[in-house]
């Protein structure tokens, strides 16, 4: 079993990326800082996200994200809040891979939010190290050691995440390779709250919104306000689209390979976010857990969740075995079209795995 990081400092992420006064270097910058506890990627001098590990969250997560031309495209709170933002779902930062229902135990929902009387049957994903950490002219590379713990302090998966990040016209794109390894026999039970997520800005929620209640794997509810009941904020503009020409909210529990959602800020700038499956996944196509209030999220391990006249998958790795989970993400500058969507969908697709 792989060496834990485990550190009393009590780092607070910095919201956006500080870059040298000095001219910026060209290319794709990785640059790690474990001091601070986290490594900053860069494109050209200008920020676009950073791998970050504080000890105030309980999995390792790509934040802030922001476009090829320096808007942030994903929420501020609760790591650095933002005036009109949402207060729900305290676990929904930047941008994660994590499950909430692996052995009975739930890593996605967990955060410091989480009272004494719950945290027993919360998990962990704790840092171990960086692998590698490669910059370039074209493209950058990353690639980080993690393992899930769960609430009894037992380790179930080691993960190794390879991120690439790019950037291609006004089109900026993560890859995420994600491979888990069973340290012990690991059951992925049939659950809404997974796989890849996504928390996006205020604006790119969707003014179909009409609040409610959400109620996650232990059955404690969120209330989630309506999208036009939050004062002096210029209402959401965002729309899913996914491959099989679902639109809006109606794209939630449905499946398809790539799922979209466009939307514009107050200035008008258009942007659309764009996150790809891959045909070597596991329950490919995945189901889509896009909500209106501003979780994206791919999860193809909620078979019967999603839909109820399915039989629950309930994936499971005896010990030593590994699975592979890959991901595209795609951020334009531009209201994407489907053929462009499409053709990304090929290339990422004809990827050897």
């Amino acid at each position: 079993m792989k060496q834990k990081v485990r550190t009393a400092s009590l780092l607070v992420a910095i919201p956006i990326l500080a870059l040298s006064a000095f001219a910026a270097p060209k290319g794709v910058q990785v640059v790690a800082d474990q001091a601070n506890r986290r490594v900053d990627i860069t494109i050209d001098g200008k920020a676009f996200t950073s791998y970050i590990w504080p000890t105030t969250l309980k999995k390792p997560v790509l934040y802030p994200i922001l476009d090829a031309d320096g808007v942030t495209v994903t929420r501020g709170w609760p790591i650095a809040p933002r005036p009109g933002e949402r207060t729900d779902h305290p676990h929904h930062d930047g941008l994660w891979f994590n499950y909430s229902n692996l052995n009975g135990f739930d890593f996605w929902n967990n955060s410091d939010a989480i009272p004494a009387t719950r945290s027993a049957k919360m998990g962990t994903i704790v840092f171990d190290k960086i692998v590698s950490a490669k910059s370039g002219a074209n493209r950058g590379e990353l690639t980080t050691d993690s393992t899930w713990i769960d609430g009894a302090n037992h380790p179930v998966l080691d993960e190794t995440t390879r991120y690439i990040f790019a950037q291609h016209g006004d089109a900026r794109s993560i890859d995420l390779t994600a491979t888990l390894k069973a340290l012990d026999r690991a059951v992925f039970n049939d659950d809404k709250d997974g796989l890849l997520g996504l928390r996006v800005a205020r604006w790119l929620e969707s003014p179909e919104e009409k609040g409610g209640t959400f109620t996650d794997s232990n059955g404690v509810a969120t209330p989630v306000a309506a999208a036009a009941s939050i004062a002096g904020v210029a209402p959401p503009t965002g729309e899913y689209l996914t491959s099989e020409g679902v639109k809006g909210e109606a794209a939630w529990s449905t499946r398809g390979r790539w799922c979209a959602l466009t939307g514009h800020n107050d200035s008008g700038h258009v942007v659309t976010i764009a996150i790809f499956d891959h045909p070597g996944n596991i329950g490919y196509p995945t189901y889509w857990h896009a909500r209106g209030y501003g979780l994206f999220a791919a999860n193809p391990l909620g078979r019967h969740m999603f839909d109820p006249k399915q039989p629950p998958l309930n994936y499971t790795l005896e010990k030593g075995q590994s699975t592979t989970f890959r991901y595209r993400i795609v951020i334009y500058t531009h209201a994407a079209t489907i053929e462009e969507l499409n053709h990304e969908a090929d290339a990422f697709a004809a990827q050897p795995q």
